[in-house]
């Protein structure tokens, strides 16, 4: 059977996020979903849920593993989600191998109210502070990826929910239930990543987990090192089909 990529956006933006990666893997033949989140791309008029969310993943993971081998890859708020999928309670989800972008961060305290702080200030801006982010992408991002962050629209009127409802995933306890599923786990993060707070505590609950850190990279890593994050993923696929291949 052939390897399956579901990709999780971040929060504010949307499937589109992926492009670069997804045109890679149908370069090489190999099928890829990247799923909007509820509040998100596409689905921007639906109320954000963290079930919603989980459920969205969850039907993604599904219908790939019925062709194939999956590799779930995902950046951010999508990959804190994807943690809490993959180490719920009960029978574990049909996922050969994991990769977390820009996540090594807990979703509680400080960091995560100042964040909320700056987003509900910069929305109080003339257009919604729209100016900046257009001016932090073009700083930090190429020409070619620099339209995927936002071509699927910014999930303005669902980010604050959003971030406040993270703290409910149990992200502790779901990477401890997570080593314990024997799925191959890299966490990628940028030099400059901010959401690498708590990289040390990651690693010591997922000590089989590779850590990749990009150098001179911020944490919209997908779209800033494109190359590094699809063979990032060409090496998930290849463990993927190893695993399919002696399970």
């Amino acid at each position: 059977m052939d390897p399956q990529l579901v990709f999780v956006h971040g929060i504010r933006t949307s499937a589109t996020m992926w492009r670069a990666q997804v045109v890679h893997l149908q370069e090489r033949g190999i099928a890829a979903e990247a799923v909007d989140l509820p509040g998100h791309g596409s689905r921007m008029g639906e109320p954000w849920s963290v079930d919603e969310a989980l459920a969205t993943i969850d039907r993604a993971v599904l219908r790939a593993a019925e062709r194939g081998p999956v590799v779930l890859a995902t950046h951010s708020m999508g990959a804190l989600l994807s943690a809490a999928y993959l180490g719920r309670t009960g029978d574990a989800p049909p996922v050969r191998a994991f990769v977390a972008a820009g996540a090594t961060s807990f979703p509680l305290g400080a960091g995560v109210a100042a964040y909320r702080a700056l987003l509900t200030g910069m929305r109080r801006l003339p257009g919604n502070g729209m100016w900046f982010v257009r001016r932090a992408l073009a700083a930090q991002l190429p020409p070619e990826t620099r339209r995927d962050f936002g071509a699927g629209g910014y999930a303005l009127a669902a980010e604050d929910e959003a971030l406040a409802s993270l703290a409910s995933l149990a992200i502790p306890r779901a990477l401890a239930r997570l080593q314990k599923r024997d799925i191959p786990v890299w966490f990628v993060n940028g030099e400059w990543d901010q959401l690498r707070l708590n990289e040390r505590a990651f690693m010591r609950l997922v000590p089989g987990a590779e850590l990749i850190v990009v150098p001179r990279t911020t944490h919209l890593i997908t779209a800033m090192r494109p190359r590094v994050m699809s063979a990032v993923i060409d090496v998930a696929i290849a463990e993927a089909v190893r695993s399919a291949a002696t399970w």
